[in-house]
């Protein structure tokens, strides 16, 4: 999953650090990562004009309106919008974490029921317990939470406007509209994107961390929490107070067992404070485990003014690429949408479709996003194109991740390497390795560190997990080679760099960060390796270290196996 803030962020929004602290991270700010000339068509050709840019021409609208309800009934040519009646719909949906891919996503999913005149009880409210997710609100507020999607095809662009969303909760420090809101009996369903590193779970344990402040304050004032969870705990409380009985909490974030996370989460929170609660919230809320994807960029002045080429003023608009899947347990204890309809499946099998999905896409873009940044190429699609980037990804997922992965349904592990080489290639998704970058210290321990301790206990090929995790130490000491700086860009980047930097000299301090690595550091045949690699790295550059690891699989002699370790589990 790729979730994002959605406009340029005001200075006291960029801190990861707080953002991961009330449970939703931020990513880097768009600003950074569009230029303010984009080349855009319109199938339309009477509503545009060409307007000069450095770089190329920017196609724009000579006509543009402004986002709202009152706009519906008069798009611009070729842009489609709800044929539903919005006023009907009534509450059943709250989301926190109300970024770019829920409303490319879930949001979407709605939507197209909506339009086929179902699933008018099922609206969405969006909520968030961060101070920018006020901003966010104020935006959306002002557009009646109507949302333009601009399809990322690379045989042409579209847009459309989707309106299941209908309200958003006002932003509090005590979190008490919320709590309210998902009191609400009407509310089945509170769904949430906070991204992977927003559960309080230790990454490496897999534990609950009941010991973080967040949840130390949460349990000790359990009406006026700091996070989402707490305020869903708060919720809970007064709905078995009023008998309006359990909701299914629903995690969209990319994560393997992503609502036993989230179940682990609530449960062990609330039995902190009052363990009858959690005993009953156990017993009773359900939390099914889906898999989400689609790649959706962060917005910036290149996607505002995109919006615009079809002649939308919309504040905070997403682009999307052209492919969605949502796979989903049906297990829902108060009801919920007929997704399946409209592109969902529903399956007892999710955690075969995760693994693929979360081991060898999101796996995939951390294999190359280090490189990248270190080798100074800005976008995932020119990494792709890069002679040893893109070739690095296709090779460590065909030889090496894929081995760990189970074929689903019309789709065997290597069809999928091809799939997400393609969609990784696109050019029209403008998605930024800085982006994809952030937050290793989650997104490794998530999606690349289980596949190289599965390989070790296999006795699988590790050369290219173990180059990939050297890049990421290169990466974190905080520097390209072309000698500039790489932004901040980790809520833990302090202690990530410091460590990176002794590792120039002493390789296994970098693997001695237990809170990632665990025993990993302990298994010699991983050990060795990685050594190898970041010393080659620091005496001839990762573009060396690439080509060293191409022609060495070419010959045969990357390929190795290990016997399976010990202390492995």
């Amino acid at each position: 999953m790729l979730d994002v803030v959605d406009a340029p962020l005001a200075d006291n929004e960029k801190n990861p650090g707080e953002a991961i602290r009330l449970g939703h991270v931020a990513d880097p700010d768009p600003s950074d990562i569009a230029d303010p000339c984009l080349l855009v068509s319109s199938e339309d050709a009477r509503y545009i004009t060409e307007v000069e840019c450095p770089q190329q021409k920017l196609m724009t609208h000579t006509s543009v309106k402004r986002l709202s309800n009152a706009m519906l009934s008069d798009l611009p040519a070729g842009v489609h919008g709800p044929i539903y009646d919005r006023s009907k719909i009534k509450p059943g949906i709250v989301h926190i974490g109300l970024g770019n891919f829920h409303r490319a996503h879930q949001a979407w999913y709605l939507h197209r029921l909506m339009q086929q005149g179902s699933s008018m009880d099922w609206g969405i409210i969006g909520a968030g317990v961060r101070p920018g997710d006020e901003a966010q609100r104020q935006r959306l507020a002002k557009q009646d939470y109507l949302t333009t999607l601009i399809e990322l095809d690379p045989k042409g662009r579209s847009a459309e406007i989707s309106g299941s969303m209908i309200g958003f909760v006002p932003v509090q420090d005590n979190n008490a509209a919320l709590i309210a809101q998902m009191a609400d009996p009407a509310i089945r369903i509170v769904s949430m994107t906070v991204t992977e590193g927003g559960y309080y779970i230790d990454p490496v344990t897999h534990a609950f961390n009941a010991n973080h402040a967040d949840m130390q304050h949460d349990a000790a004032n359990p009406d006026r929490p700091v996070t989402a969870f707490g305020a869903m705990v708060a919720a809970l409380k007064i709905r078995r107070a009023t008998g309006a009985g359990p909701f299914t909490a629903q995690s969209c974030d990319n994560m393997q067992g992503n609502g036993n996370i989230l179940q682990r989460t609530l449960v062990s929170l609330a039995h902190l404070s009052d363990p009858d609660l959690a005993g009953w919230i156990q017993a009773n809320c359900t939390f099914p485990n889906s898999m989400v994807d689609c790649i959706v960029p962060a917005t910036g002045p290149k996607e505002l003014e995109l919006a615009r080429s079809f002649g939308i003023d919309d504040a905070a608009p997403v682009t999307h690429e052209n492919y969605r899947q949502w796979v989903i347990e049906d297990n829902f204890c108060a009801g919920r949408p007929d997704w399946d309809k409209v592109g969902a499946t529903f399956t007892d099998e999710v955690h075969t479709y995760e693994a693929m999905k979360i081991r060898l896409l999101n796996g995939s873009h951390q294999v190359i996003a280090h490189a990248g940044e270190v080798l100074s190429v800005k976008f995932i699609s020119e990494c792709m194109n890069h002679p040893m980037i893109g070739e690095f990804m296709r090779m460590v997922a065909r030889e090496e991740i894929a081995l760990q992965v189970a074929p689903v349904p019309g789709m065997t592990p290597h069809e999928y390497v091809q799939l997400v080489d393609t969609r990784f290639s696109n050019p029209e998704i403008v998605d930024t390795v800085q982006r994809v970058a952030f937050d290793g210290s989650s997104r490794q321990t998530g999606f690349i560190l289980p596949t190289l301790r599965d390989a070790l206990a296999k006795g699988y090929p590790i050369e290219g997990l173990a180059l990939s995790q050297a890049i990421w130490a290169r990466m974190c000491e905080g520097t390209r080679e072309d000698g500039s700086m790489i932004e901040p860009n980790d809520p833990i980047w302090d202690k990530l760099q410091a460590n990176a930097k002794v590792a120039k000299t002493n390789p296994q301090a970098w693997l001695h960060q237990r809170d990632l690595y665990g025993d990993l550091v302990d298994n010699s045949a991983f050990r060795d390796r990685f050594e190898h690699w970041l010393s080659e790295i620091w005496k001839h550059g990762v573009g060396t270290a690439l080509g060293s690891y191409l022609q060495g699989l070419r010959l045969g002699q990357a390929n190795i196996s290990v016997a399976p370790p010990v202390q492995c589990f």
